[in-house]
């Protein structure tokens, strides 16, 4: 284990960051891929891939060509409290890149973590979702660094990448910071918080050894992998909001087509045994988004559809 980042903490306690370098005997190629994950202490599903890639390289430790870089935990101490953000500052440590080098605790850690990934010729940024709803696996980019970005992402075997339009950029997060700075960086968003979906994991690790085919630091038997679906249109993607409060029963799963007016869910009342509201989709297209924790207020996302047309069966 390599430390990128070590601060002194109250009670003789010490916040260390740490990645894991894979590399051949002789140095390899030069080529370089850094995988990180764990900015949000709640969102676990990047953790099973860092150990999948983990394995198999042990496995077969003479195909590897470049250097492999595994940081599995930015957030140590939000995934040790189970805390979205860095607990005992009240803060999305994702809205704090590039950092500051003689700043406060927190800047300092971020600037240590931009300084280590510098270099790298591809980054993945890991996310789960939150503790609320489930996403099928996407990747997520600025609408900025779209020529660069797309051909990778569509190497990686996800089912969906959404370019997102460049107001809705937000400069203080890692992946902006990265791609800024030269380093290509793809942000994946799959799952749910605080549980791991195995199938998930393993389609994405499929991917990251795919692109490590590409890119010359794996010299495996290469990997197939699905086109996904991209979207670069604002209005191809609609959100479902809930218009009442309630108990949210969803009807359909995540990753499934759905017709216009087609039922996705209801909201129930379990004082009077009524359904509130009926949620149906506004239109035909792929629902890669759904809620997962039933309470929800007025106004909470329940559902994200992706407008695309439905094949006659």
């Amino acid at each position: 284990m390599i430390s990128v980042a070590s601060v002194s903490l109250p009670v003789n306690e010490t916040l260390e960051i740490k990645k894991n370098r894979f590399c051949p005997a002789d140095g390899g190629n030069g080529r370089r891929i850094s995988i990180v994950t764990g900015i949000h202490g709640d969102e676990l599903e990047g953790q099973l891939v860092c150990y999948e890639v983990a394995k198999r390289i042990r496995e077969n430790p003479e195909k590897l060509r470049g250097t492999v870089d595994l940081y599995p935990a930015l957030n140590p101490l939000g995934i040790d409290s189970i805390t979205r953000g860095i607990p005992g500052f009240d803060l999305d440590m994702n809205r704090i890149f590039p950092g500051v080098p003689d700043g406060s605790l927190t800047e300092y850690l971020a600037t240590r973590i931009v300084e280590d990934l510098v270099g790298s010729d591809l980054c993945l940024d890991i996310h789960a979702s939150n503790i609320y709803l489930t996403e099928l696996p996407q990747i997520r980019i600025n609408e900025l660094h779209r020529k660069k970005l797309v051909p990778l992402a569509m190497e990686a075997n996800v089912d969906f990448v959404w370019v997102h339009g460049a107001n809705t950029v937000l400069e203080s997060t890692l992946a902006y910071s990265m791609n800024t700075l030269g380093v290509p960086t793809l942000v994946v968003e799959m799952g749910v918080g605080m549980r791991l979906t195995p199938a998930y994991g393993m389609q994405l690790a499929d991917g990251i050894f795919h692109l490590m085919k590409k890119l010359r630091i794996w010299d495996g038997e290469d990997i197939a992998v699905r086109t996904p679906i991209v979207s670069m249109e604002a209005d191809e993607v609609s959100y479902l909001n809930a218009a009442v409060s309630g108990i949210f029963l969803k009807k359909k799963e995540h990753g499934c087509m759905v017709r216009k007016e087609e039922e996705v869910g209801a909201i129930l009342n379990p004082f009077t045994g009524e359904v509130l509201e009926k949620v149906c989709a506004p239109h035909d297209g792929l629902l890669f988004t759904i809620r997962e924790y039933p309470v929800v207020d007025e106004g909470s996302l329940m559902a994200r559809i992706l407008k695309r047309e439905v094949e006659e069966s």
